[in-house]
């Protein structure tokens, strides 16, 4: 089903990142009348992420903004590591590689836009959901079949579930 270079990047796979919109949401950016942001995450996504965590797969987010839905979020999947306003992804992740004492090949990251790409040229399993932009797509190992916030991460997840062959 998954060829022999696939499995392989995803058997060494320590840590999951993750960035927020267009990955963990869609994309969309709701504002109310007074800017107050909303975003709307999937649940299945979650579910994965869980999953992924009570098997001892680290995860973490990095994303360049700050929002009070994503650290919500965060702290209802109970994920290791939030990173928010970073404009350069790669100083986030070099400090979770180092925290967690892993080394690039072990990280799978999700990103779906340019600023995803210094991170997503490093590490030893770069994904992205099928709406990424051809640039993301072209540097990918794993690309969803799923849109970002329409079960993406879950496709993702349980593909880290499967090859590693994990149980909860």
């Amino acid at each position: 089903m998954f060829n022999i270079e696939l499995r392989n990047r995803v058997s060494k796979i320590k840590m999951l990142v993750l960035d927020v919109d267009g990955v963990m949401t869609d994309g969309s950016l709701i504002y109310d009348e007074n800017g107050k942001e909303y975003k709307t995450f999937n649940a299945k996504d979650g579910q994965g992420i869980v999953m992924l965590s009570r098997c001892g797969i680290y995860t973490a987010i990095i994303t360049a903004k700050e929002s009070g839905a994503v650290k919500h979020r965060f702290e209802v999947l109970g994920m290791n590591k939030l990173y928010m306003g970073q404009k350069n992804k790669i100083v986030a992740m070099k400090e979770l590689l180092s925290e967690y004492n892993l080394s690039f090949s072990q990280v799978a990251y999700m990103g779906d836009d340019l600023p995803d790409l210094c991170v997503l040229r490093e590490v030893g399993l770069a994904c992205c959901p099928a709406d990424a932009v051809k640039q993301v797509k072209d540097v990918c190992h794993f690309i969803s079949a799923k849109r970002g916030g329409r079960g993406a991460v879950r496709e993702l997840t349980d593909l880290i579930y499967e090859v590693q062959k994990l149980s909860i």
